[in-house]
């Protein structure tokens, strides 16, 4: 069946998140998940990662509704917490993200897998990604980011501009009242990634365009280099100088 504007192309990939079907072992799991990160992120997570936790209405004993998520975020931002059936396509990916649609899996992972697994689940993407969506402009930001993926064939351009999600969205550092802080949700999610940062195993250098656009992403180890933004406005306006560049034909 041919893709129109009536039928994203991500339509084939949403589901209904039954929340029923959880099992009282889940929900454990979930809390322990919880329990295990937020003592560390209540000292080292940004200011409005904390907000957004409270302000979509994370519980820290059972596993998240989606719909109960999308009833308090889309007035605040236009944002929804969509379950869908697993890995997407980059272009269904982008489209969800510029219809201010986050894709989220809604499986959990098992309690021999707590501190990693290869494929994000739902504690990956509620817990690490959408406390952050009840922020305005980070809100802005992502959606932005994704009109702007959505129009684009090239994968070598494609590849270029994910360095800047990767490093902002996944593993992003922001400075607050003088310190070091976590916000992407690799960090957020993961012990031994935060850990890593604030161990100082991780060099924390200041964000620019520039820098991050030429700093390839390595998936399979422990991060050697990352970025430290001042304000979300400066990821913001950095998404529009890549805007600004593509469609005057600069390289990026």
């Amino acid at each position: 069946m041919a893709t129109t504007a009536a039928t994203p192309s991500y339509t084939p990939y949403l589901i209904q998140q039954d929340y029923t079907a959880y099992t009282e072992d889940q929900h454990q799991t979930w809390a322990e998940l919880v329990s295990r990160r937020m003592p560390q992120l209540a000292q080292h997570a940004a200011e409005e990662y904390l907000a957004g936790f409270a302000i979509i209405g994370l519980k820290t004993d059972r596993l998240p509704s989606l719909a109960e998520i999308t009833s308090r975020l889309r007035p605040r931002t236009g944002w929804s917490t969509t379950p869908v059936s697993g890995f997407m396509p980059g272009p269904a990916f982008f489209q969800m993200l510029a219809a201010r649609q986050f894709p989220t899996t809604t499986w959990l992972r098992k309690r021999d897998s707590l501190e990693y697994t290869p494929e994000p689940d739902i504690f990956h993407d509620v817990f690490g990604h959408v406390p952050m969506h009840a922020h305005p402009v980070f809100a802005d930001f992502l959606a932005h980011y994704g009109e702007l993926c959505a129009s684009i064939d090239d994968e070598a351009t494609l590849e270029r501009i994910g360095r800047l999600f990767w490093y902002t969205v996944e593993f992003g550092l922001i400075r607050q009242h003088g310190r070091v802080k976590v916000y992407g949700s690799g960090l957020i999610s993961s012990n031994g990634e935060c850990t890593n940062v604030l161990e100082g195993h991780c060099e924390v250098r200041d964000f620019s365009l520039e820098a991050v656009l030429d700093a390839p992403v390595h998936v399979d180890q422990m991060h050697k280099v990352l970025f430290a933004i001042e304000s979300f406005d400066q990821i913001y306006q950095s998404l529009q100088q890549v805007k600004e560049r593509i469609s005057t034909g600069q390289p990026l």
